[in-house]
């Protein structure tokens, strides 16, 4: 197994991104591979600065960078040497199980679909985040970003996703699929929601469990709550801010740590040909490593193969 990791990529690149990867390779297993891309000199010379052998890792040198605030179709064409584009690259060309980056999300967006391209049948990729349970345990949210606008069957196949996604990559049994909604009947909602509804109730590829409100969200109602990319982005930026707040306020609680976006790493893009999981913009060494543990366990439980499963005509 490979896993390429995006050195470039970050606020705080290179040097959190090289901290990660030794936390990260001392984790990975003998046959797991991180190969790291982006400024070989100035990523070996980090690595001898925290007395770590380079030996354990593969290099790709990239002479560009993508930066955060470049316009994502633009900056993946123009910039073909930068390491999100070398890195997706490698992935459609089979030299990589899974590409991971904390750099720029749109760059990360159109590389997956520009190289590796979206598995036949999925309408729309989607991003998901972990949402914490207040009993303990996690829940999946999706769409959180890639698809601000959304059609009933888009959200449809979001369930199926999330479903596979918490199943395969989380162990949980039969997991309870919910439409996040402005309440539990089944006629309320914007125009999205009322046509969505029926289809999810007839879907057999899904345990679907009906409507939640916003309030339900850390309970154990469900365990994949589906909205729409903007609806999801909402949500996703207040729950950061939870923990944010915590922090300023001197409060020590166990629920709220779980809200540290550290834990989990980054967000996968479901529904593409390849594991491609996109981390925050500030990501720490702790973050990077877990991105990097995330891919792995996407390639281990060939999550994208049960993806191709589920959506053949």
């Amino acid at each position: 197994m490979k896993i390429g990791l995006d050195m470039m990529g970050g606020d705080y690149a290179p040097k959190a991104t090289v901290l990660g990867a030794i936390a990260a390779h001392k984790t990975l297993a003998e046959g797991q591979k991180l190969v790291l891309i982006g400024d070989s000199q100035v990523i070996r010379d980090l690595l001898e600065e925290n007395n770590y052998s380079a030996d354990g890792f593969e290099f790709v040198h990239t002479t560009e960078v993508i930066g955060m605030g470049e316009h994502p179709t633009k900056a993946v064409v123009q910039k073909p040497d930068s390491s999100i584009s070398v890195g997706f690259q490698m992935l459609k060309d089979g030299k990589l199980d899974a590409f991971t980056s904390a750099g720029n999300t749109g760059a990360m967006l159109v590389g997956a679909m520009f190289s590796v391209k979206t598995i036949p049948g999925v309408q729309r990729p989607a991003m998901t985040t972990i949402v914490p349970k207040l009993k303990g345990g996690l829940g999946i949210l999706l769409d959180v970003g890639a698809n601000a606008d959304c059609k009933p069957e888009v959200l449809v196949q979001f369930g199926v996703l999330g479903s596979l996604l918490a199943q395969s990559v989380y162990q949980i049994d039969n997991p309870r699929v919910a439409l996040m909604n402005i309440g539990e009947e089944e006629e309320k909602g914007n125009l999205l929601c009322q046509a969505t509804y029926p289809l999810m109730k007839e879907s057999t590829q899904f345990n679907f469990v009906g409507n939640v409100e916003g309030r339900d969200l850390f309970s154990d109602m469900a365990d994949v709550y589906v909205c729409d990319g903007f609806t999801g982005n909402v949500i996703l930026k207040m729950a950061e801010s939870f923990y944010v707040i915590t922090i300023k306020k001197g409060l020590k609680d166990e629920f709220f740590d779980r809200f540290n976006y550290e834990q989990y790493g980054g967000s996968p893009i479901l529904g593409v040909n390849a594991p491609v999981v996109v981390g925050h913009g500030i990501s720490s060494p702790e973050a990077i490593k877990n991105m990097v543990l995330l891919c792995r366990d996407m390639v281990e439980t060939n999550l994208v193969d049960q993806f191709k499963k589920a959506f053949q005509p």
